[in-house]
């Protein structure tokens, strides 16, 4: 099987984030048969339609590390019930302008973890509705909201649930199967 690039848009900027410690046990769960390319967002200007004929140079990079990746990984926790600004930010810059989209489509999955008990049920739902509007192919089952728990997932994406680790790897089998099918590979 081929080593596809997955690049992996984490919705939090916080250092100890617990959705880049789900993606690094996503990408530890792949076993190679993926390289997970985690995509800068926290350097991004704010989208604006002004600079649509002259891109900002991050968000540039960033449609480039889209347009390179066999797919897309979206890791997003829920504030105030919804997506993070930072990652919906980088959704319109990645997107814009009107039909220069990076995500158009790409294969992508949406995962999220959370301190409460719906682990960001809300902000998915959120997060698939705009997913569907850029032409993704999106993973629709499993769906995976992580209520997080301290020593749930170490720092090195080893899980310590047993099925918790069950779980997340059926998760990683079906978003590989899902890169084969529709993956945009030359």
């Amino acid at each position: 099987m081929a080593q596809y690039t997955i690049a992996v848009l984490v919705g939090s900027l916080r250092k100890g984030s617990c959705n880049r410690r789900l993606a690094r046990a996503l990408e530890k769960l792949a076993e190679g048969r993926a390289r997970f390319d985690y995509v800068e967002i926290g350097d991004l200007p704010l989208y604006n339609q002004d600079n649509d004929g002259d891109y900002p140079a991050e968000g540039l990079r960033l449609k480039q590390q889209i347009r390179d990746a066999d797919a897309v990984l979206f890791a997003t926790p829920e504030y105030n019930r919804s997506v993070p600004g930072v990652l919906k930010n980088a959704i319109d810059l990645g997107s814009r302008p009107y039909g220069d989209s990076a995500f158009a489509g790409k294969p992508a999955a949406v995962v999220g973890a959370s301190i409460g008990a719906i682990g960001s049920a809300l902000a998915q739902q959120h997060l698939r509705n705009i997913l569907a509007y850029l032409d993704m192919q999106v993973l629709s089952q499993p769906e995976v909201f992580i209520h997080f728990k301290d020593g749930l997932i170490d720092e090195d994406g080893s899980v310590s649930n047993a099925d918790t680790a069950k779980f997340l790897q059926s998760f990683v089998e079906r978003f590989l199967a899902l890169i084969k099918v529709y993956g945009q590979r030359d």
